[in-house]
């Protein structure tokens, strides 16, 4: 009767000592500034979340400040590189910026969402406006500080590369065209960006958290479960203003049209991917599915974006049967 009555009693968890959280924070710090520097920005969100539910919020912001920190240092050294222009060594700090402001910052502003395993799509969407404000706040401030426009250098790249590409005599028009509605919406293409890195990241969390935790937290942030929140559809109908409107409205409404249907596009891939799991089909079958995607992407961006859309009133995922969580596939 003792040996049973021992056996029910709760065990209490060791506590983690400081310098093993410092360690911690410091891997993750380290972790971050190496995304920072290597180009897998798309994966520093996944870090911050990763460190702060481990660790803690503050020692999240830690993690970010130390990986600054590095940061700075390395694009210090970069900017001394012999043969380096002036705008090369200012675009090294346009980018860094940006990658704070538009990305690391909106991470932790979601961390507490994150924390609370509210839905992927309210996450996506504050990390969507975040990364829009942290965008503006970065060429702000290059042009008050620097006297450099980080979206003049890049629309003048994209144009000096075009230029110098051998165009069909038939097409110069259509590119014409091409180059003079992505000036208008290159804005929104960059933000495309900074929603790709948090879908991926959040799909990397979701991944991290199921191994870490028995708990059901991180299948929330499955790519298949990606479901904008319902006044996302007010954003859309702003966007269709943009042929009635002129001057910078029209630059205004052309930008968060772009954006909102490519959000449209990623719930219609959600979807897509949902009803392939719903099917039991394979991991192999699921990579041949998006690379078919992939080749037939102009015919596809339409009817996905169409789906996603429509999802707010038809509920495409419905019949899934609640108990069916299918964890062993990866997205």
């Amino acid at each position: 009767m003792i040996e049973t009555s021992l056996q029910h009693e709760p065990v209490a968890l060791p506590e983690r000592s400081l310098g093993r959280i410092a360690r911690s924070v410091a891997a993750y710090g380290l972790l971050t500034a190496l995304m920072f520097v290597a180009n897998m920005f798309v994966f520093i969100p996944a870090a911050l979340f990763a460190c702060g539910m481990r660790n803690g919020r503050r020692a999240a912001w830690i993690a970010l400040i130390f990986a600054l920190v590095l940061t700075a240092l390395f694009a210090i050294q970069a900017a001394r590189v012999p043969g380096i222009s002036a705008d090369d060594a200012r675009m090294i700090l346009a980018t860094v910026t940006f990658l704070t402001l538009a990305i690391a910052l909106p991470a932790l502003a979601a961390l507490p969402m994150v924390e609370r395993g509210e839905s992927s799509g309210s996450v996506l969407m504050l990390a969507t406006v975040g990364g829009g404000i942290g965008l503006l706040l970065t060429e702000a401030a290059m042009r008050t500080t620097l006297g450099f426009s980080p979206y003049a250098v890049q629309l003048a790249q994209t144009r000096l590369f075009w230029e110098h590409q051998q165009i069909p005599a038939a097409y110069v028009s259509g590119m014409k065209k091409f180059l003079d509605l992505f000036q208008v919406i290159m804005p929104a293409a960059v933000l495309m960006m900074v929603v790709v890195a948090f879908v991926l990241s959040l799909a990397l969390f979701s991944r991290l958290e199921s191994r870490r935790s028995a708990s059901q937290r991180g299948s929330v942030y499955l790519f298949r479960n990606l479901s904008l929140p319902d006044w996302v559809l007010f954003a859309f109908l702003f966007g269709g203003i943009t042929p009635l409107a002129g001057g910078l409205l029209q630059k205004v409404a052309a930008n968060v049209l772009a954006v909102v249907v490519f959000l449209y596009f990623l719930q219609g891939l959600a979807i897509f991917r949902s009803m392939l799991v719903s099917l039991g089909v394979s991991l192999f079958g699921t990579v041949v599915g998006f690379l078919l995607i992939a080749v037939l992407l102009s015919v596809a961006v339409l009817p996905l974006s169409i789906t996603g859309l429509f999802d707010s009133f038809f509920d495409f995922r419905h019949f899934r049967r609640k108990d069916d969580s299918h964890e062993g596939h990866s997205d």
